[in-house]
């Protein structure tokens, strides 16, 4: 089980035209955007980072808007554990569990869950919350992630999960997100 003082929430390269040709791109987008304010709600750390930002362009403002307080981590490589700033981010928040979002699923979130998995976190793949252009490159991904040792979740349970108990003020919260 997902504790949330234990998990942080990463999200991979969700940036300008190519979000725009993801499968099933609405959902995906209201998906990422319900996430990241139920990351807020319950205090996880999240770190955002974005491929080539010069050439791919700015993080949608689906999630950009929500997270004014932090610039995205630039890199070059498809995996995020590649880069060094990602890495440093992801020590700092001394949490061993992440819950990883984005796009391509079959490219830079199928890398940096492998490398995740290799350094040994603990990882869930949010399934709705990633995607490719296309379906099927999405589904391999998620098979090959899932073989590899990562959990495969949905938004809502995800969120359910980390919240635990059916009462509270961030309980209510979370419950407005997902209605």
């Amino acid at each position: 089980m997902l504790n949330a003082n234990e998990t942080t929430l990463v999200i991979v390269d969700v940036q300008g035209k190519l979000a725009q040709i993801m499968d099933e791109r609405d959902s995906l987008f209201r998906n990422l955007e319900t996430l990241v304010k139920g990351a807020k709600v319950l205090e996880l750390p999240i770190v955002w980072v974005e491929q080539l930002p010069d050439k791919l362009g700015p993080t949608i403002p689906q999630i950009a808007d929500h997270l004014h307080h932090q610039t995205p981590i630039a890199k070059n490589s498809f995996s995020c554990y590649k880069s060094p700033e990602f890495v440093s981010a992801l020590e700092a928040t001394g949490r061993k569990s992440v819950i990883v979002v984005g796009i391509e699923a079959h490219i830079c979130v199928y890398q940096t869950v492998r490398e995740l998995l290799d350094a040994g976190y603990h990882v869930e793949v949010v399934a709705d919350a990633v995607s490719s252009r296309q379906a099927n490159n999405r589904a391999v991904a998620l098979n090959k992630m899932q073989q590899a040792g990562a959990g495969l979740t949905c938004t809502e349970m995800v969120l359910f999960e980390l919240q635990a108990i059916a009462e509270g003020e961030k309980f209510k919260e979370i419950l407005s997100l997902i209605k």
